[in-house]
């Protein structure tokens, strides 16, 4: 059994930020997730966008889940 976590969707391994911003923008209590690109189509938008709201949380201090 591996010691991190995938995709739900694709089986991409998965970091922090992927993590993160699936708590934020989808469910606080969630024990499954998708990847920024994954995440990204479930939006219907493009991966840049994630991303861009990654680096807006993390600049910005105010998200205790981006530091």
């Amino acid at each position: 059994m591996s010691n991190y976590l995938t995709c739900r969707r694709c089986g991409a391994k998965l970091g922090q930020d992927d993590r993160a911003i699936y708590w934020k923008l989808v469910n606080r209590g969630a024990e499954d997730f998708l990847c920024i690109g994954c995440l990204a189509e479930y939006f219907k938008c493009p991966k840049e966008e994630i991303e861009k709201r990654i680096r807006y949380y993390r600049e910005s201090g105010t998200c205790t889940l981006f530091r």
